[in-house]
């Protein structure tokens, strides 16, 4: 066994309590402005939007700004995911969202990759 693979063992042999930090800072954000998996690590980039002072005849504009950078390694990354999925199946139960039927894929011309 690796020491990688002794590692994740030993991981998942811990027994850890959750202890809750009070000070910990929320942070919001309005929008996912990237998601990048480098293969070990995966890389959220959250953002928020800020207007633009809005004036009579002039299409509406705004700015989008990084709020906050998360960099998950890939057990996290996956115990995300898993949640997410957790949390999507309980709002689909509840009505809030509706799972949309894939689009009918069409035959695309298989093209070869050549290094």
């Amino acid at each position: 066994m690796d020491n990688a693979n002794q590692n994740a063992a030993k991981q998942q042999a811990a027994n850890l309590r959750y202890v809750d930090q009070p000070e910990c800072k929320e942070t919001f954000a309005d929008s996912i402005n990237n998601v990048f998996f480098d293969g070990q690590t995966m890389r959220i980039e959250f953002g928020i939007t800020r207007m633009d002072e809005m004036k009579q005849g002039q299409t509406v504009s705004g700015r989008r700004y990084p709020a906050c950078r998360l960099v998950l390694p890939v057990n996290a990354a996956v115990d995300l995911i898993n949640k997410m999925q957790q949390t999507g199946n309980a709002l689909q139960q509840a009505g809030v969202v509706k799972q949309t039927q894939p689009a009918p894929q069409v035959a695309q011309p298989k093209t070869e990759l050549k290094f």
